[in-house]
């Protein structure tokens, strides 16, 4: 990449010290948003913020939670939705 697009701030400023003892700018591109549950909009735990890139070598189970609607629903809402399923 040439350097001037990447003096946009659509990067990540990360200040590396090199072995010569001189201080550089790397350039990173920045992480994604918090994962949000479909119904309250609330941020889901147990989601890692990483890029699509990163998140294709975790295992299934690194990626959302081991429960129904893991990684869409917070606890709550899924609570509420297999309550009201049962009714």
């Amino acid at each position: 990449m040439r350097p001037s697009k990447q003096k946009s701030r659509t990067f990540r400023r990360v200040y590396v010290r090199t072995p010569g003892n001189r201080l550089v700018i790397h350039y990173k591109k920045r992480n994604p948003g918090k994962a949000k549950c479909r119904v309250c909009k609330n941020e889901l735990h147990g989601i890692p913020r990483l890029r699509p890139f990163k998140m294709k070598n975790l295992s299934k189970t690194k990626k959302r939670p081991e429960r129904p609607y893991g990684g869409n629903l917070c606890s709550k809402c899924m609570r509420k939705l297999i309550i009201s399923k049962i009714r």
